[in-house]
């Protein structure tokens, strides 16, 4: 069964019987005043002890708030932090049960060897050591039993209660609360559907095959299903844990995550999300190695080519650059105050253009960017707030691990490296290409369609009445189409080939004079095909 998201307005109805479990709870925290216009908030405290009362989806969703530092003060972002994503493990005999009812057979069929005590308990499932038949060391990680019927109902409450807040309070409008549970929601069904994450492992171990520093343990798909997923063992030790005995390697360690983490998102549109001490480990020949991919992230290609130039201008401290790249990353809206955001985006960017480049925080640029654009009505994409969390955890990891180490070191050397590769001749060549077959494209069968729609309108009773009007200006319209999209290829063979000239000398230069030319000259009869076609029908 697939987590429901609930309904888009459920009624008080169909939340009030949780709606009510959680007022007691929130009433015995002294936490409803606030929600009632008191001026004082509750204590950082209370509010974690009080989301760790709720249960598992307001676990989550209190550590969701943790990575929103545009939204809490500082205090309650640290608490939040500290939400516990452990459980008391399930009993043996009830994950025995499980796994053999989600797998189809008894346990000592499916494997040799089956560890009884949990390797990790989280609040979504619990990972155990296990060995497979042909002796394969395994790690076996099981999905809590029941938790979908629980989160779809605190999924309907918190969309009910934040469409109740917008109505109530139009200062929360601006934060978009019911985008927010939405976006929530999907990610909690990501998380609990573990095909997806057996998808994830796939795509980063393609993506890290050439990577010799990396081992990413593989899905053994037939003891893997929705809920069951069951992976390579991974030999290692916790990089935290190895880094207080082998210190010296710890500098190599973050300058490799480093890479590997810019390298998935910008040569393949994925990342780990969640790159923690917890998920990192070494191997015994020194290899790093990720685990858990139930949170990852995925960027299409005009995305990542604006976070390119955003990290560029971030790392080279250039505010306004770096103010133009977030609105090419932010979906365009008609109540976003475009000039203020321009204005409060240049103020939070202002201590980084004063500091030293050794002391820029790409985290703390992202959570800038995110404060000033939600000031100023921007719903920021999903996928920035989970890079700007994976930044913080990496430079917190950094910190933590390598403390003398400047790991934006390793940061620099690679956005440079990605931003050359960006502006490189064989990319502007390949853009070109592309860009003159979607014109050729839209040359070729724009008129067509154009005509096409205007005998559809024609076949309506308007357009009987105005039937040879209309074919007429079919004729005409498919006309100035198919000039206009020649002129717009034409003018691309020309700035394509300008580029190619500036390069240098070389094969580069030719190529680029032949397609300014060849560019000029088509525009040059464009005109003149016009004139002649005129000419002929008077």
């Amino acid at each position: 069964m697939a987590v429901l998201t609930g309904p888009e307005k459920p009624s008080l109805l169909q939340v009030a019987p949780r709606l009510l479990q959680i007022l007691r709870v929130l009433a015995r925290h002294k936490v409803l005043g606030a929600l009632f216009g008191k001026k004082h908030l509750p204590p950082p405290k209370v509010v974690r002890k009080t989301f760790e009362e709720l249960g598992v989806t307001f676990l989550k969703f209190g550590q969701v708030l943790a990575m929103r530092r545009e939204l809490l003060p500082a205090a309650y972002i640290a608490e939040l932090k500290l939400l516990h994503d452990e459980l008391p493990a399930m009993d043996f005999k009830a994950v025995c049960s499980t796994v053999e009812a989600r797998l189809g057979a008894p346990l000592t069929e499916l494997f040799s060897s089956f560890g009884e005590t949990p390797l990790a308990a989280a609040t979504i499932a619990q990972v155990h050591e296990a060995t497979m038949k042909d002796g394969r060391h395994v790690a076996v990680k099981v999905q809590r039993p029941g938790l979908e019927p629980v989160i779809s109902r605190d999924i309907a409450v918190l969309t009910y209660l934040a469409a109740l807040g917008e109505r109530l309070d139009p200062r929360v409008r601006p934060f978009d609360l019911p985008s927010a549970v939405r976006e929530f929601a999907t990610s909690l069904h990501r998380e609990l559907d573990f095909t997806r994450e057996a998808a994830s492992i796939a795509l980063f171990r393609a993506a890290l095959d050439d990577v010799p520093e990396v081992w990413i343990p593989g899905v053994v798909y037939e003891r893997s299903n929705r809920t069951v997923l069951t992976i390579e063992f991974s030999p290692g030790e916790r990089v935290d844990l190895y880094g207080k005995s082998h210190p010296e390697a710890m500098p190599g360690a973050i300058s490799t995550l480093v890479e590997l983490m810019l390298h998935t998102i910008f040569e393949e549109g994925i990342f780990h999300a969640d790159p923690h001490p917890g998920n990192v480990f070494v191997l015994p020949d020194g290899r790093l190695s990720l685990i858990d991919f139930g949170n990852t992230g995925e960027l299409d290609e005009p995305m990542r080519e604006s976070l390119i130039l955003l990290l560029d201008a971030v790392v080279k401290n250039d505010a306004k650059a770096a103010t133009e790249a977030y609105l090419e990353m932010i979906p365009a809206s008609e109540t976003v105050d475009r000039g203020s955001l321009v204005v409060d985006i240049r103020a939070a960017l202002y201590d980084i253009n004063r500091s030293d480049q050794a002391h820029v925080s790409i985290g703390d640029a992202f959570e800038s960017l995110l404060r000033a654009g939600t000031r100023n009505g921007v719903h920021n994409p999903p996928e920035f707030l989970l890079l700007a969390r994976t930044f913080v955890i990496l430079e917190s990891m950094s910190h933590q691990l390598a403390p003398d180490h400047d790991y934006m070191k390793s940061f620099r050397e690679e956005i440079s490296r990605l931003t050359e590769q960006h502006f490189s001749l064989e990319r502007i060549e390949e853009k070109t290409t592309k860009l003159a077959r979607e014109l050729e494209r839209l040359t070729d069968d724009g008129p067509g369609d154009v005509r096409r729609v205007l005998r559809h309108i024609a076949d309506g009773d308007l357009g009987r009445v105005q039937a040879p009007a209309l074919e007429a200006l079919g004729i005409r319209v498919s006309h100035d189409l198919g000039r206009l999209s020649s002129a717009i290829a034409f003018g691309a063979l020309v700035m394509g080939g300008s580029l190619l000239i500036l390069a240098g000398p070389g094969w580069h230069h030719v190529l680029g004079e032949v397609m300014v030319v060849t560019g000029f000259g088509g525009m040059v009869l464009i005109p003149v095909g016009g004139w002649l076609r005129s000419r002929a029908r008077r």
